[in-house]
């Protein structure tokens, strides 16, 4: 039997386990740009963009003071966070930099423009933007043809 998900399905939010509250929202909402929009006391936090009530949740409830999980271990590889233009995406760039944080990686993906690097737990962070998909590469057969390129960073950052 074959079930597809409704075209209208999406992902609401994701839940992380932090090992220090403050620090992370230090990265979410001082780096990133969320904004904090409930909290319980040292063990949890909903942050979120554009009014919404959460997109990501932040607790410690069973990683207060944790490392991450070892290499090797199954778990979440990356949270993408979606931003709506290129300017947006050279904007949270230069925060990330300015904050002093790494990139991991930086990929054109045809379809995308795609940031890769950690939040201060070492969970894996993708920040990117979607092309129109007009622009979207195509193989002969109309099918998606998504690569992995090297990003131009520098043109991303003189952007807006």
């Amino acid at each position: 039997m074959s079930y597809h998900a409704p075209s209208g399905v999406s992902i609401g939010h994701v839940h992380l386990k932090v090992a220090d509250l403050d620090r992370a929202l230090d990265f979410y909402v001082g780096v990133l740009g969320f904004t904090l929009t409930q909290r319980y006391g040292t063990q949890a936090a909903f942050v979120a963009a554009g009014g919404y009530h959460h997109h990501i949740g932040l607790n410690t409830w069973e990683s207060l003071g944790g490392g991450p999980p070892p290499r090797g271990a199954t778990g979440l590889y990356h949270v993408a966070i979606l931003y709506p233009t290129r300017a947006d995406l050279a904007a949270v760039l230069r925060r990330v930099l300015d904050a002093g944080i790494a990139l991991d990686g930086a990929s054109d993906h045809g379809v995308s423009e795609a940031l890769y690097l950690r939040d201060p737990d070492q969970n894996g962070i993708e920040l990117y933007r979607d092309r129109p998909p007009a622009e979207w590469p195509r193989d002969a057969d109309g099918g998606l043809a998504m690569t992995t390129g090297r990003l131009d960073v520098e043109g991303l950052l003189g952007e807006g």
